[in-house]
């Protein structure tokens, strides 16, 4: 029979979470625990997060600014206020039409995150002016 680890809570800050510059246009704040994980993501404006797709289902929630979101074919915009599912393994992009903060919960948490090989989004690309 397997052992019951005893369950501890985690409580901080989003102030003392280590902000990480991804680039100079993207940085985020990252907590998770076993299962899930949450990130505040710093996103200025015109600043492009590049295609991609993950295992995690993705929550995104809108909380200054705004994001075009590509995605099943379509364009959708998000922005404060509203909230966007991304289902696991859907490609997405995303570019910020102003500076934007969100708030990311993804489940499970996203091991690539964690272990720094999101390069992807350290690239810093960004959209032509007028582009997005």
């Amino acid at each position: 029979m397997p052992e019951n680890k005893p369950v501890t809570h985690v409580y901080k800050t989003w102030e003392s979470v280590p902000l990480e510059p991804m680039s100079d246009v993207i940085s985020r704040r990252v907590f998770n625990g076993e299962l899930a994980m949450v990130a505040k993501v710093y996103i200025k404006k015109d600043a492009v997060v590049p295609l991609h797709h993950h295992e995690s289902e993705q929550i995104t929630y809108i909380m200054e600014g705004a994001l075009k979101f590509e995605l099943e074919g379509r364009e959708v915009v998000v922005r404060k206020g509203e909230v966007i599912l991304i289902p696991s393994n859907v490609p997405h992009r995303a570019v910020a039409l102003e500076d934007t903060l969100d708030l990311d919960v993804f489940a499970p948490i996203r091991r690539d995150w964690l272990d720094k090989d999101d390069s992807y989004l350290r690239r810093g690309e960004t959209e032509p002016a007028g582009q997005s």
